[in-house]
């Protein structure tokens, strides 16, 4: 597959995806948002594939929000058509893939780029990094899951004053947050998603991927997300990586998982 907007590397199970649209610092377009479902959906389905990064190119931004070019004339329909289906073919998409996805913030994350971040399993960020939901002062609101994802993640209180000031916080106040995990100066952050992901690896897929499902479940209305942990936790006893992982423990052996 040609990519116009996104670089992929793949090394040891790792793949990395950069956003690679200098100009418009990594701003989002419906082109890319396209190329990025594709791309993620082949890579779930690879079993060499155990751990994917999303960064931006470049130092300045990870994705400096959405493409405004593109919506600027939109009628309410085609607004909340934009919305429905950048959720449906990347954000949510991500939210619930198997394998799982870190968010390499590398500058600015503004808007749907903050949106993508937050639709990642777990985000890092490098010491110069800017995060923010900007779109009050457009007249418009976050629409690819930043007023529901936000509060899940920071609090409530936090996520409303984000919003409505539309304003930007710091690493070190996003790490506060819990918005981010780890922030690191800018030339570790590519030595420190590494390491993240090299640990992510010694362990079970098909468990992660069990438990990705299992933690998502906890957050969508009327799944009870107790019943879908234990459906998950017995389905995980007929894999091939249950009885390699209790008889590697038993033989006080390092497992060898297949892959996902």
């Amino acid at each position: 597959m040609a990519l116009e907007n996104i670089i992929l590397e793949h090394e040891k199970g790792i793949a990395t995806i950069f956003i690679n649209r200098p100009e418009k610092l990594n701003a989002l377009n419906r082109a890319t948002i396209q190329e990025l479902h594709e791309t993620l959906k082949l890579i779930d389905e690879n079993p060499e594939v155990r751990v994917i990064i999303i960064t931006g190119s470049g130092e300045k931004a990870f994705v400096a929000g959405a493409d405004i070019s593109e919506f600027a004339h939109f009628s309410e329909n085609e607004g909340a058509q934009l919305a429905a289906k950048g959720q449906q073919l990347l954000f949510d998409f991500i939210e619930n893939m198997k394998t799982p996805v870190i968010a390499a913030i590398n500058g600015f994350a503004l808007g749907g780029g903050l949106e993508l971040a937050m639709a990642c399993h777990f985000r890092i960020a490098s010491e110069n990094a800017k995060m923010g939901l900007p779109e009050t002062s457009l007249g418009v609101i976050p629409g690819y899951g930043g007023t529901q994802r936000l509060p899940q993640l920071i609090g409530k209180g936090h996520a409303m004053e984000m919003i409505m000031t539309a304003g930007m916080i710091d690493a070190a106040t996003a790490k506060m947050y819990g918005l981010v995990n780890h922030v690191v100066p800018q030339a570790d952050l590519f030595s420190t998603y590494m390491t993240l992901a090299t640990r992510i690896m010694k362990n079970s897929p098909i468990a992660i991927s069990k438990a990705i499902e299992a933690i998502n479940a906890n957050f969508v209305s009327g799944i009870n997300g107790f019943d879908v942990e234990i459906k998950a936790f017995g389905e995980c006893f007929a894999t091939e990586d249950f009885k390699e992982g209790t008889t590697a423990f038993l033989e006080k052996r390092k497992a060898e998982f297949k892959g996902k």
